[in-house]
């Protein structure tokens, strides 16, 4: 296989995991660690990658990934966090889902669920609800994001705040080893951490390759979270702060 041809696959799998390493794209296309290398030093050179040893990350900054994009990652993980996530919410609550694909997908598994609230700040999520009948969806109005179909802004957060749900569904863009939860936009943290103020449960559905990423705002700890639900376990030193912190982490398969 050409480069050209190469480039473009390295790139899709670095973003399927967040991380790809010399030795495994060598095995995967059949040519030398150091041709791997020339096509990992190219995409870091045009700031498409990092390489760090061994491989290559996708690059951090301050900057998320385009909406497609993210809706386009992971898929079966989200799936079966989504599925997860949406058993431990029974009939007759009322829930809040936040921006993001993993919230989308636990929308999804929402659809033929009894006696919902669901009050949301993502044009997405109640476009997906909207067949569900019995489920009543609430908008918290405020600045529309095209990018994302997201809602933001001190409208949102002060409509938010009418409310007390009892479940509270966030995602994130990217978590740290020491269980900070971050994203992008400072207007969206400060709505997430408005909708975590207001729930008597929280949960965080987020797949591994958040962790292979970074984000500049935070938005709060894993400490102060009810439940995560992921698919890869946590680094051994992590999973044991969860423990202490008495935070579930479920995982997804």
């Amino acid at each position: 296989m050409s480069q050209t041809l190469r480039l473009p696959e390295i790139l899709e799998l670095a973003r399927e995991t967040g991380k790809v390493a010399v030795e495994d794209l060598a095995a995967h296309f059949g040519v030398t660690v150091q041709t791997i290398r020339r096509d990992l030093s190219e995409l870091a050179e045009v700031g498409q990658l990092d390489r760090v040893h061994g491989g290559a990350v996708l690059p951090s900054g301050i900057t998320n990934l385009g909406y497609e994009e993210r809706r386009s990652l992971n898929q079966p993980a989200k799936r079966a966090l989504a599925r997860a996530c949406a058993n431990d919410i029974p009939a007759g609550a009322c829930v809040f889902l936040n921006i993001g694909t993993s919230t989308e997908a636990v929308a999804r598994e929402l659809l033929h669920h009894n006696d919902l609230m669901v009050v949301t700040n993502n044009m997405n999520v109640a476009s997906i609800l909207a067949p569900n009948t019995n489920c009543e969806i609430i908008m918290a109005g405020g600045v529309l994001r095209r990018a994302d179909g997201g809602l933001v802004g001190s409208l949102t957060t002060r409509m938010i705040a009418q409310f007390k749900f009892d479940y509270a569904v966030i995602g994130c863009s990217a978590l740290d080893q020491d269980g900070d939860v971050l994203d992008f936009d400072f207007q969206e943290v400060t709505v997430s951490q408005t909708i975590i103020a207001q729930a008597r449960q929280t949960f965080l559905v987020a797949d591994h390759s958040k962790f292979q990423r970074h984000a500049p705002v935070r938005i709060t700890s894993l400490s102060k979270l009810d439940r995560f639900y992921t698919d890869l376990a946590l680094v051994p030193p992590l999973a044991t702060a969860c423990k202490t912190w008495q935070t579930d982490v479920r995982l997804c398969a």
